[in-house]
């Protein structure tokens, strides 16, 4: 088992910036793939928003973030990071961190994730 531990979440205004983080209980070949995906209010499904392969180091991003958000990984220390810039009301979600076999897998609708985290509150003020 993989247990994936998210922070950093908090209320900004828009135009501001936050980093989320997850800390990963371990590595393993079911969680070579992390990422993050959002669940905004009101809405049924989470939806993608960034990817990175421990592997690789390849990201992918839903056209949504891209140019905003970074996704990034900490070899050392098994976390994950998601620096948001430029945020907007749109952004406002509970933020999950989440982990597969492969960056397919996270990007897939539905994603074939393997593990979950808790979540984590990001608000945006207008």
């Amino acid at each position: 088992q993989v247990q994936l531990v998210e922070s950093g979440g908090g209320l900004v205004q828009a135009g501001g910036s936050l980093r989320l983080s997850c800390a990963a209980s371990r590595r393993s070949s079911a969680s070579n793939a992390m990422g993050w995906f959002r669940q905004a209010p009101g809405k049924e499904r989470r939806e993608f928003v960034a990817a990175i392969s421990w592997i690789s180091g390849s990201t992918s991003y839903a056209g949504s973030v891209k140019g905003r958000f970074t996704i990034s990984r900490d070899d050392a220390t098994n976390a994950l990071y998601l620096q948001m810039n430029s945020l907007t009301p749109e952004d406002t979600a509970v933020y999950y961190c989440a982990a597969a076999a492969f960056i397919s897998s996270l990007t897939s609708i539905p994603p074939r994730t393997n593990y979950w985290g808790q979540g984590t509150q990001v608000t945006v003020s207008s």
